[in-house]
């Protein structure tokens, strides 16, 4: 049984957290003996966990202890009877507990430790690996499942980013028109992506973006994304190929790609279709999803899968001659979805070790 620390009890930490609860892997697969934040106060995490606004009431038993009578409140959760210290932030990784508690994982979703150089406190700190929820930079090995989690080496990849959710939504649709031949000549990506925690309730200061710096519920928002360029690193056919932008739009949860794409053989949307509905039953099956009813953002909050291809949006705008120019759409819980294929990345390091 691996055991797993998570620095950072926020939406993804706590996502992730019910997840491996929810997948029944709490005690049995997985032990995650730590999470860490900016308090220990353990019925404060219970709280947050029991009660959440998007994907609803936490389906498992919760109860808080003291890990030491003389504590001044509960540091300890005990999720169906299993025990999770809850442990106090620190401004370097290097100083977490990671040694004390015998973790071999830790999941950092603080946002703030995605370089390599950061999060190799991690390792200082005793852990054996380091999975980052977001995009890594320097020495950090990009992994999106069911895509290139083959080329996950346990013997040089220690640090380990899941990419970004907007990068697991779209490379395994680019992942299926390369393995069915179609080939990619050139595209485009937009993501019309829910707002987030990293942005305003109401205008606020935003030195770096100054748009981003505008109210969330009642705005339209352009922005930067890295997304479609990071595909690049996981199917590195299309490195160059493909670039993007996003769009943050009024609503707490799911998101969707939208690809224009310019193929490199001759198809047709009807072959497009059959390609995608294969690969969600076969290879992509739990990763890609296929969708043929008039659905809504709303129908995909708590979707397991990374990408939910959605058959009525397929686009074709070909002259007479030309099979080769399309638009795809593809829908995800940027939250569910994403924090589901990290614990999926945590239990494949640990069938590898």
């Amino acid at each position: 049984m691996v055991k797993v620390g998570i620095n950072g009890f926020g939406r993804i930490g706590r996502m992730v957290f019910q997840a491996i609860c929810d997948q029944g892997l709490l005690g049995k697969e997985v032990d995650v003996v730590a999470v860490v934040d900016i308090t220990t106060d353990a019925e404060y995490f219970i709280y947050q966990m029991k009660y959440d606004s998007i994907h609803g009431k936490f389906k498992h038993t919760v109860a808080a202890e003291k890990s030491e009578a003389e504590k001044a409140e509960a540091d300890v959760m005990v999720v169906n009877g299993h025990k999770i210290h809850c442990v106090m932030a620190t401004r370097n990784p290097a100083d977490l507990p990671w040694a004390k508690y015998g973790v071999d994982i830790v999941v950092e979703s603080t946002g703030l430790f995605t370089d390599s150089s950061a999060a190799e406190g991690h390792l200082k700190a005793g852990a054996k690996k380091v999975v980052i929820s977001a995009p890594g930079k320097g020495n950090v090995k990009t992994i999106v499942m069911g895509v290139n989690n083959e080329e996950y080496d346990p013997k040089t990849h220690n640090i380990v980013s899941n990419a970004s959710c907007t990068t697991n939504c779209l490379a395994p649709v680019v992942h299926v028109l390369l393995k069915e031949g179609l080939g990619i000549e050139k595209g485009l990506m937009t993501t019309i992506h829910s707002y987030t925690a990293t942005q305003k309730t109401v205008d606020g200061p935003s030195k770096k973006d100054w748009r981003g710096g505008r109210a969330a519920a009642i705005n339209i928002i352009p922005s930067t994304t890295g997304a479609a360029k990071a595909v690049g690193e996981v199917l590195p056919v299309v490195k160059g190929k493909l670039t993007g932008m996003a769009f943050r739009v009024p609503t707490p949860d799911v998101s969707v790609v939208d690809l224009t794409v310019t193929l490199a053989k001759d198809t047709s949307i009807k072959e497009i279709d059959g390609m995608m509905k294969k690969a969600s039953e076969t290879y992509l099956k739990g990763i890609l999803g296929y969708a043929d009813e008039e659905l809504v953002s709303t129908d995909f909050i708590h979707d397991q899968r990374s990408s939910i291809y959605d058959s009525k949006a397929t686009l074709e705008n070909n002259l007479p001659g030309e099979k080769r120019f399309f638009k795809i759409v593809s829908w995800y819980d940027n939250e569910w979805g994403y924090s589901n294929r990290v614990v999926d990345l945590l239990k494949y390091m640990n069938s590898k070790q």
